[in-house]
């Protein structure tokens, strides 16, 4: 709700140290997330809406479309996917290694199968593929 009201909303990355906050977050959009899940609201540089001070990674995004969601019948689902222009980007600097982002190092979380699971990138998980050339 917070991003159709303002038009302007934070991606924070949720690494192994903030899966539980992150899990706390999910509530009331009249609830203080931050207050709940025992974070800190740190200003942005470009956008009014603050960032997860904790968080190592955070882009700020300006919303450019809100699509209401449905079901294969085209009955609404309740959810709304927000799409958004990163207006800014915040990379600690020690994930980044000769200006690459270490994506092992940051130890990224990703959402998996089902309501509750959720699965780390580790090392020996990276696979390097070369495009084709024409």
């Amino acid at each position: 709700q917070n991003c159709a009201d303002t038009g302007e909303f934070t991606w924070n990355l949720v690494s192994r140290d903030l899966l539980v906050p992150m899990n706390e977050t999910a509530t009331l959009s009249d609830v203080d997330e931050f207050v709940r899940a025992g974070l800190t609201p740190e200003a942005s540089e470009v956008i009014a809406a603050p960032r997860v001070g904790e968080a190592r990674v955070t882009f700020e995004c300006r919303v450019t479309q809100q699509i209401e969601l449905t079901d294969v019948a085209g009955r609404p689902s309740g959810a709304v996917l927000t799409v958004g222009e990163v207006v800014m980007v915040h990379i600690d600097d020690d994930l980044l290694v000769d200006g690459i982002f270490d994506t092992v190092r940051a130890e990224p979380l990703l959402r998996g199968g089902g309501p509750t699971a959720y699965f780390g990138i580790a090392d020996g998980s990276r696979l390097d593929l070369a495009r084709p050339r024409d």
